[in-house]
């Protein structure tokens, strides 16, 4: 996640030196006082078609690399289907 990044968007699929995929995010939002945590769970949860109260930041609050978890019935097969549209963009 890049905050201060100018635009709040989702960059597409990167992935680490291990070869584990991860999405790239940039939000406009500030890091300081949840801002910018706060933009990327909405930014999620509007691209996922859920509320934002199913999205929450599991690890990583401080940091730039974070671990969201995301709950709801059907999710898993939703967001699975998300993750290829944009594999494919």
């Amino acid at each position: 996640m890049t905050p201060k990044g100018g635009a709040t968007r989702i960059d597409g699929l990167g992935a680490d030196a291990e070869g584990r995929s991860f999405l790239k995010l940039r939000v406009k939002d500030v890091p300081e006082k949840g801002k910018a945590n706060a933009a990327v769970i909405k930014l999620l949860a509007k691209a996922w078609g859920i509320a934002p109260s199913a999205v929450e930041i599991a690890a990583g609050d401080t940091g730039r690399v974070k671990t969201v978890v995301a709950r709801g019935a059907g999710l898993y097969e939703h967001i699975e289907a998300w993750f290829g549209e944009i594999g494919d963009a």
